[in-house]
């Protein structure tokens, strides 16, 4: 499966990372990676000293299930159910 494209795509607006799209190949699906790649720009955004808004279902859905990642909220930045 080498040379298959996984995204992360976001927009830096005011020092808040926006997560708009995740996409892994429906091959790769169910090996973490997806995950991975959300912690690994959430990692890159708490060295950068960015605040994290997850437009992404998905980036959302891992922050919920992640608590200690949601201190990269904004303030006032709802989840969602």
């Amino acid at each position: 499966m080498e040379g298959r494209l996984c995204v992360a795509n976001y927009y830096l607006v005011d020092g808040v990372m926006r997560i708009h799209h995740t996409e892994v190949p429906a091959e790769l699906e169910g090996r973490g990676i997806a995950g991975r790649m959300v912690q690994q720009a959430l990692d890159y955004a708490e060295a950068h000293g960015l605040k994290v808004e997850p437009w992404c279902s998905y980036v959302r859905s891992y922050m919920r299930r992640n608590p200690a990642t949601q201190r990269l909220l904004p303030e006032g930045f709802q989840l969602g159910r």
